[in-house]
Parts: structure tokens; C-alpha cells; sequence
């Protein structure tokens, strides 16, 4: 159960990360990858909460902690848990390939826009790196 409890702290703090840092790129760089974060359009269960609302970003971390206490007990047989490389392959492959969703609503960014892909992507490598060096200093 404690790890449990770090593993959610982890994906708080690096959801919190991830958040800032397209956050910044929204500021300077103008790209709306930002909104991708919140956004649950493509999700026909649940309701449009918009970009910011409280049930958008209650839906990132949901998110971020269900995924990181997922991956860390997925990698627990492989012996694999506490090193970094995996949740930075798995979080920024994936996060490239989950871009596409972006195809499915209509808000910005289109999912013809490299530049927030590119952002996307790098963030989340970000993001996947604060996870597995959180999980392999802390726990």
C-alpha cells in the first residue's frame, strides 16, 4: 500500500511537470498541445469538461497516476520496475502515437501540426523520465 501511495504522489508530481511544461510552450511558442491534457472529447462516456475545468484536469491526473501504478506493476515480473529506460520508451512512444486522438475532436491542435506533436511528444519524455527516476530514487 505505500508504494501504492508513492507511485500516485510520482504521477501527481510528474503529471504536474508534464502540465507545466506544455503550459510554458503554450505561453511562448503560441502551440495549443496544452488542451490535449484535459481533453475528452474522443471518450464517449464522458462529458466535454473543456480544456481547464476541474474535470479536465481531474482527468489528467486520474490518468497519470492510473498509468503509472499500471506500468510499475506490469514491469514488476520483468524485473524492469525501477529502471528508467522503460516508462521513457513506453510514455514518449506512446504519447507520439496517442497524439492521433487529437484527429478525433475538433479542437486545436489539428493532428496535421508537427510543432505539437513534436511539443507533445518531447514533454511527455519529460514527464516519462521524472517518472522513472521518481520510482527508482524514492520507492
Amino acid at each position: 500500500m505505500k508504494d501504492v501511495l508513492k507511485l500516485s504522489i510520482s504521477g501527481i508530481v510528474a503529471g504536474i511537470v508534464l502540465m507545466s511544461i506544455l503550459k510554458i510552450v503554450q505561453l511562448i511558442a503560441g502551440s495549443d498541445a496544452y488542451v490535449l491534457l484535459f481533453n475528452t472529447d474522443y471518450i464517449p462516456l464522458l462529458p466535454d469538461w473543456g480544456p481547464e475545468d476541474i474535470g479536465g484536469v481531474a482527468f489528467h491526473f486520474i490518468f497519470c497516476i492510473v498509468s503509472v501504478v499500471a506500468l510499475f506493476f506490469i514491469l514488476g515480473p520483468l524485473q524492469l520496475e525501477k529502471s528508467i529506460l522503460p516508462y521513457f520508451l513506453i510514455y514518449t512512444i506512446g504519447s507520439a502515437v496517442l497524439y492521433s486522438l487529437t484527429g478525433l475532436t475538433e479542437r486545436e491542435p489539428t493532428i496535421d501540426d508537427p510543432f505539437s506533436w513534436a511539443y507533445w511528444t518531447s514533454a511527455h519524455a519529460v514527464y516519462a523520465y521524472a517518472v522513472g527516476w521518481l520510482i527508482k530514487h524514492w520507492l
